[in-house]
This record gives structure tokens, sequence and C-alpha cells, in this order.
């Protein structure tokens, strides 16, 4: 059955970086959008990056110019590369798929079908 994976979270220092990882199993990404997702304790889930299918991003203000996302078909796989993180990072992220074949992702859940069970991350010092 078709599958989203995350891994790479973990404790980091304010200013550090990490890289997350969203792997699909049982289907292929390749005309899929996928977004990154957080969500802290307290607080609802909030859109953070995308990518279409095309390779088109809609990064969150809060997160624009440090969180790179990228696709490699290949490996079935997208990354959500996160640098100069801030306490304000912190949060469960999870990785969703939209099947529609939309020329823009969208930063809210709503289209998203296939979700992933997160990963923690957590900047602290």
């Amino acid at each position: 059955q078709p599958q989203l994976v995350e891994s790479g979270g973990g404790l980091v220092q304010p200013g550090g970086s990490l890289r997350l990882s969203c792997a699909a199993s049982g289907f292929t990404l390749d005309d899929y959008s996928i977004g990154w997702f957080r969500q802290a304790p307290g607080r609802e889930r909030e859109g953070v990056q995308c990518i279409t299918s095309e390779g088109k991003e809609n990064p969150a203000d809060a997160v624009r110019g440090r969180f790179t996302i990228s696709r490699d078909n290949a490996k079935n796989t997208v990354y959500l590369q996160m640098n100069s993180l801030k306490p304000e990072d912190t949060g469960v992220y999870y990785c969703a798929g939209d099947a529609g074949k939309n020329p823009f992702c969208s930063g809210s859940p709503t289209p998203y079908e296939l979700w992933g069970q997160g990963t923690q991350v957590t900047v602290s010092s």
C-alpha cells in the first residue's frame, strides 16, 4: 500500500542544520506534489514548504531563505534541508502527498491525501 516515511529529525542547537527525508513506497512520487508540514504542541499544523512535480516551490514566510526542498525521483524521495534553525522551528514534521496535477503546491493541508507518521525536530541549546 502507498506509504510515506519521514526520517532525519533530532535535537539540534539554534543556528544548526538538519536534513529531513520523505521516502515513498508502494507508489512513485513523480506526479505528486509533496508538502512538508509541522505541528508544535498546542498549535495547528502549518505548511512549511512544498514542491510540485515540476519542481516549483512554495515556502512559508517563516522559513523562506532557510529551508530548501528538493526531490530525487530516482530515489523516490523528497528532502527538506533546514538551515539556521530557531527554537520556534521545533515540532513534529510531516510530509504529505497530493496527486492532483496542479501548477502550484499548497501550504494548506487540505489537498494532501497521503501523510507520513512524522519525525520530531527539537531546536534547543
